[in-house]
């Protein structure tokens, strides 16, 4: 038997009769219709698959932190958890490690490992542009909307904003991994500075004394600082593999680290450097 949603207004609450055998589309409806209502948006929910989709982490993207309801937690996470399942999962422990380093080119969001690395802003809060194609925002988008509301928690108690080169660490919800480390990385204008390089190696320092802390394992970094903050791919690489070994060798860790790349050009770079 198929599932059956009813929708009232947020005032009269939101009533949802499903059984185990609600199908993918319908939690996407239900979420989306729920999302529409608590956002006060009139907008009908598009036929076509991917188009609702898109709606759908648009309406997560723009959601202010805040909480929501047990039932929305729920097929949220249902919902996300076989959306990752679909994209096929990666075992850390699988991959081939050379000293203790590896790099793969992939989607992080589908990674498992102990922790990730998020390239975070300043805000802490993730990415709030629709569907925007960043790391951010890929990593929000999948881990749910319980990701934000405990970054907005630390801020909230830290009533500052997080300072370039520093991390934080949260629970990774519906992701793979177990954790998230967010750490802000330095913003590149015009030549690249000293300030700038020694920003870089902060983040990957101050992600890895967290993980050490907190006993993990394995840890992948993305790319921090390339892209969208303009940082140079190349000299990026060489800071983050300088940083991670000097790390490792000074306290004696075994813990794996992975460069999680997704552009050819950085997996070229960190193949090369690698193999020095």
């Amino acid at each position: 038997m198929s599932s059956i949603i009813f929708i009232s207004t947020l005032e009269k609450n939101v009533i949802l009769c499903y059984n185990s055998a609600m199908k993918q589309e319908e939690r996407r409806n239900y979420l989306i219709n729920y999302l529409l209502e608590e956002g006060k948006f009139d907008q009908p929910i598009p036929k076509d698959e991917i188009q609702s989709k898109r709606l759908l982490r648009s309406l997560l993207n723009i959601r202010m932190p805040k909480t929501t309801s047990d039932e929305f937690l729920k097929i949220q996470d249902e919902y996300l958890r076989e959306e990752i399942e679909k994209k096929g999962i990666t075992d850390c422990e699988k991959l081939t490690y050379t000293q203790g380093l590896t790099v793969w080119q992939g989607d992080i969001t589908t990674l498992k490992a102990d922790g990730i690395v998020n390239a975070a802003n300043s805000q802490m809060l993730g990415c709030f542009a629709p569907c925007h194609a960043c790391i951010d925002n890929a990593i929000h988008t999948f881990a749910g909307i319980e990701l934000r509301k405990e970054c907005y928690d630390i801020m909230l108690r830290q009533k500052a904003e997080e300072k370039t080169g520093s991390a934080k660490i949260t629970k990774a919800y519906n992701l793979p991994s177990k954790y998230v480390l967010h750490t802000v990385g330095p913003i590149v204008f015009g030549q690249l500075t000293d300030t700038h390089k020694k920003q870089l190696y902060s983040c990957y320092e101050s992600c890895l004394a967290l993980a050490k802390e907190y006993g993990l394992k394995s840890l992948a970094f993305c790319c921090i600082s390339t892209g969208e903050f303009h940082f140079p791919n190349r000299q990026a690489a060489e800071i983050a593999i300088c940083a991670v070994t000097e790390f490792l060798n000074k306290t004696g860790s075994n813990m794996k680290i992975i460069f999680n790349v997704f552009k050819d050009e950085d997996l070229k770079i960190y193949n090369e450097l690698l193999a020095r």
